[in-house]
């Protein structure tokens, strides 16, 4: 059964028949914003662009390796120092498969909009802890989404095969003026990996903004 994330709750990666969970999804769902008139009448949607990431650091705490979205600017990037995005890590261990500009059309359809797929067995061995995050592109912020959710998930981006853990992000009131979330990480201990939820969500203008708030207040 699926674990209903909660902040700060830390999870140990085990199957429910005891063996370790070295391959999995991070998946993010989320709907575009239903507009149009009266009754329905000239129904349409808004487009949302969430931005699905992650980063990792050493064990000295500082950034190894990256992966975003390779469409941001590299004037904007620039700015802050940030290198241009990509879909691979540097050790092809964790893949991202590529940025959705819109979200679901139609309703939920209970696929996922963008997946980074995890490979635990190839991670660099420098690699000390992964972040995963989501940024709104747009103006508006997670309240007002209609649906969306993250979910690590054993798989593959085209079949669930055991939801592990999920975490519901958005048209809840809290998340008003919201626009990134810092999921949760990864981390070693004693030579295996773990994770631990974090769930703090922020008012971030954009991806770099995020960045920068996690190597300052969540690495360790």
């Amino acid at each position: 059964m699926a674990i209903r994330l909660e902040k700060g709750q830390r999870i140990n990666l085990e199957k429910n028949n005891g063996s370790k969970l070295t391959n999995f999804c991070v998946g993010c769902n989320w709907g575009a914003i239903p507009t149009g008139g009266l009754f329905g009448l000239g129904k349409s949607t808004k487009d949302v662009d969430l931005d699905l990431s992650c980063i990792m650091f050493d064990s000295n705490g500082q950034l190894f390796d990256h992966i975003y979205s390779p469409l941001y600017r590299i004037e904007f990037l620039n700015r802050y120092g940030m290198p241009l995005g990509k879909v691979d890590s540097n050790d092809l261990a964790l893949h991202h498969s590529g940025d959705d500009l819109k979200g679901d059309q139609s309703g939920n359809d209970g696929l996922d909009n963008e997946i980074i797929t995890v490979d635990l067995n190839r991670v660099n061995p420098n690699v000390d802890q992964i972040f995963f995050f989501l940024n709104n592109c747009g103006r508006e912020d997670f309240s007002q989404i209609p649906y969306a959710s993250i979910r690590m998930y054993e798989g593959t981006p085209q079949k669930v095969k055991e939801v592990f853990a999920s975490y519901d992000v958005a048209a809840n009131p809290r998340f008003k003026g919201m626009t990134a979330l810092i999921m949760g990480k990864l981390y070693r201990r004693n030579g295996e990996w773990k994770f631990s939820a974090i769930g703090d969500a922020y008012p971030d203008t954009n991806i770099c903004e995020t960045i920068k708030r996690i190597a300052q207040n969540y690495v360790n």
